[in-house]
């Protein structure tokens, strides 16, 4: 198949897009690099560098390239952005997406996958990790953004047809994550640790995440090239690691002797997010690999070789 991948020089794009072209498929990358990295951007896929917010040369490639499927990984990732500037995150967030929709349906396209987000959508978890259909109350314009764009999508194949399989992020670390991002805080942890520099951590560092490694999200995603048509799907682990947790075992990887600094909490900040994946095993038959100590190790592994 031909498979468009937005934000393919991404950290998980481009992941993604490795594992595409080692299933032969034929991947064209649209990316516009303000976050995306160029040596990410695997020399057999087809590149244009662009942002998803130009809807005249969106449609022109979807019109030269016959794009079978979509995967939208394109998007302003950082929800403290956001808060500070909502309308470019709509900007991006929604418009861009509504582009790649109108592009799509006007081109053909058999189906788009789109990276949703568990982790800003469901809001402060209680002690039952949420499912798919599970109150969403998203605390950040990111959120808001991401469910919006869900029901866009919804509306998109109630109206056209155009099939879609949304998948819900918890919090994806691995190789390739950006160490000097705003989004990312393995990467940020293992990026000061290996320089010897000052960790920080925001609040008490109880804080409770959902860390699913990138392998298993890309599995995800080429699972969904063939299931789970029209559904919303959570993608995690259902199991919690907290910060002090995730800073004490990454030293230990990396022999990182000097003990975190801890900060005055960040306000709007959830305490706990985690995500209940029953509907992932059952329909997407998909289950996560990948234990977060090897996940770890391998990524300061990928990290240290750079």
């Amino acid at each position: 198949m031909k498979i468009l991948v937005t934000g393919g020089a991404g950290f998980i794009g481009s992941n993604i897009t490795d594992a595409l072209i080692d299933k032969k498929h034929e991947v064209v990358i649209v990316d516009d690099l303000s976050t995306g990295n160029k040596q990410n951007i695997n020399p057999k896929a087809k590149f244009y560098k662009l942002s998803v917010t130009n809807a005249k040369k969106i449609d022109e490639i979807f019109s030269n390239e016959k794009i079978d499927i979509v995967i939208h990984h394109a998007a302003q990732l950082d929800v403290r952005k956001s808060v500070s500037d909502p309308s470019f995150d709509a900007e991006v967030n929604i418009k861009g997406t509504i582009n790649v929709l109108e592009a799509s349906r006007k081109n053909n396209v058999k189906k788009i996958i789109f990276a949703s987000s568990g982790g800003t959508i469901y809001g402060e978890c209680s002690k039952k990790a949420p499912n798919e259909i599970a109150f969403a109350n998203p605390l950040s314009p990111y959120g808001v953004a991401k469910l919006s764009v869900e029901h866009y999508i919804k509306c998109y194949n109630a109206i056209y047809g155009l099939k879609y399989t949304i998948l819900r992020y918890a919090n994806v670390y691995g190789p390739r994550q950006d160490p000097h991002g705003e989004a990312g805080v393995v990467a940020i942890f293992i990026g000061k640790m290996l320089q010897n520099q000052e960790v920080l951590i925001f609040g008490d560092g109880k804080q409770l995440r959902d860390y699913v490694y990138v392998q298993d999200v890309v599995n995800a995603n080429l699972k969904a090239l063939t299931k789970a048509n029209n559904e919303i799907i959570n993608i995690g682990t259902h199991k919690t690691f907290s910060v002090n947790q995730l800073a004490k075992e990454l030293a230990t990887i990396i022999k990182y002797k000097p003990k975190p600094v801890h900060k005055a909490k960040r306000s709007g900040e959830l305490f706990k997010s985690y995500l209940d994946i029953t509907k992932a095993k059952k329909i997407l038959n998909w289950q996560p690999e990948v234990d977060i100590k090897i996940g770890l190790k391998e990524t300061v592994d990928y990290f240290k070789q750079k």
